[in-house]
């Protein structure tokens, strides 16, 4: 039994089914539209995202110099900050040493006198 199927064979559908029909189709396709550029949208952004990370993680060799060059040079500012505390403890030393020195001049010499007006009177 073979169904034959004419030119002339009409179908009879409601227009309310055959407008539903349409909308249904054309919601379905606007759907996947916004379904796969929603994907693209986010697979671009995680693309340039992982880019950009992988840009700033690599490091030339003139940063990498530079940052050798920083390091030498807090160790060496670490090194004079140590020197400079030390000038300063130095410094009041020397001042202690100078007024003691000065108390021992003036000591001397007071010796002195006494000793030359002891040896006039005999």
């Amino acid at each position: 039994m073979a169904l034959k199927i004419s030119e002339s064979a009409s179908v009879q559908m409601p227009m309310k089914t055959v407008a539903s029909l349409i909308v249904l189709v054309a919601m379905g396709v606007l759907g996947y539209t916004e379904l796969t550029a929603r994907l693209v949208s986010l697979e671009t952004s995680r693309e340039l995202f992982e880019n950009d990370l992988l840009k700033k993680s690599e490091q030339v060799p003139v940063d990498q110099e530079q940052l050798f060059l920083l390091e030498d040079l807090y160790k060496s500012v670490e090194k004079i900050e140590v020197r400079i505390e030390n000038m300063m403890h130095n410094k009041v030393n020397i001042q202690f040493l100078q007024k003691q020195m000065e108390k021992a001049l003036f000591d001397l010499e007071n010796l002195k006198d006494k000793v030359r007006a002891n040896g006039s009177k005999h």
